[in-house]
């Protein structure tokens, strides 16, 4: 034992110790820490439980987890279940009629509780006019904004309207509520009052405006487009027709109809080149 521990004296006493580590310099430290980018987190304490340390991967903070979603998540959800339910009716009342189609049908092709359809229509004349509202009525509102700003000729802005008509309408679903006007109307008047006063009345207005604004212009001569605008739509509900019945078997092509009309039209309103209508 004495040996042993002389020998370690000894060692001691011939021989330098060796060197320490240098003691850190709290600089230095912070800087390399600094240049090795973020550090990991300190480990947290063993919760009742669990392990000293242990740490979820993706967890979150609970403010985070139990926060409600946003208001707009919730209302882009509402709108997009009232869009389906009013696409159900659609096909529902196309594929039946309007009387035979039940709301059962329509909440099962939405994909929803007869309860949640309730919730944003009452009944069947409910969805009808949401109908109305959601495909016809902004066509007739940018309409009557477009009209009024046009600068061209009446041609022109014929072709302008028509296309307008052929592809937000005739070309789209929302033909099928004309249909559904033309076969069911008689058999529900309130529904046909409806349409008449909501998208009719305001079409024909519209045409009106169309064929004055050419008289004045000097670009016709006869004032029979403002007495009968009917003439102006009459192709359009002909191509509805007409393709409901036997487009599966001689289609007809609605643009190239209405611009043969709209040929046919002005010329026997007596349409002059917009030269020769200036004084």
């Amino acid at each position: 034992m004495g040996g042993r521990n002389g020998g370690k004296g000894a060692n001691a006493a011939g021989k330098p110790p060796a060197a320490a580590a240098p003691a850190a310099v709290p600089g230095r430290a912070a800087g390399r820490r600094a240049a090795a980018g973020p550090q990991d987190p300190p480990v947290p304490p063993a919760s009742p439980g669990g392990r000293a340390g242990a740490v979820v991967v993706g967890a979150r903070p609970e403010s985070l987890r139990t926060a409600p979603p946003p208001r707009r998540t919730r209302a882009m959800d509402k709108e997009a279940r009232r869009r389906a339910i009013l696409d159900a009716a659609l096909a529902a009342f196309s594929a039946q009629g309007f009387a035979a189609a039940r709301l059962d049908d329509v909440a099962r092709g939405a994909g929803v509780a007869k309860g949640t359809l309730y919730l944003y229509f009452a009944d069947k004349e409910a969805l009808f006019r949401g109908l109305v509202e959601e495909m016809i009525t902004p066509v007739l509102l940018d309409a009557d904004a477009f009209v009024p700003l046009f600068a061209g000729t009446t041609r022109e802005l014929l072709d302008a309207l028509l296309e307008m008509l052929i592809e937000r309408i005739l070309d789209r679903p929302a033909q099928a509520i004309i249909r559904l006007m033309i076969s069911e109307g008689p058999r529900f008047p309130e529904l046909a009052a409806y349409y008449h006063r909501e998208v009719v009345a305001r079409a024909i207005a519209l045409l009106r405006q169309v064929a004055r604004r050419a008289r004045e212009r000097g670009e016709i001569t006869s004032d029979a487009a403002e007495r009968f605008p009917q003439l102006i739509i009459a192709p359009a509900i002909l191509a509805v027709v007409w393709n409901a019945l036997f487009g599966a078997i001689d289609p007809l092509d609605p643009r190239a109809l209405l611009r043969a009309h709209r040929d046919l039209l002005l010329a026997g309103l007596g349409w002059k080149d917009p030269c020769e209508a200036r004084p």
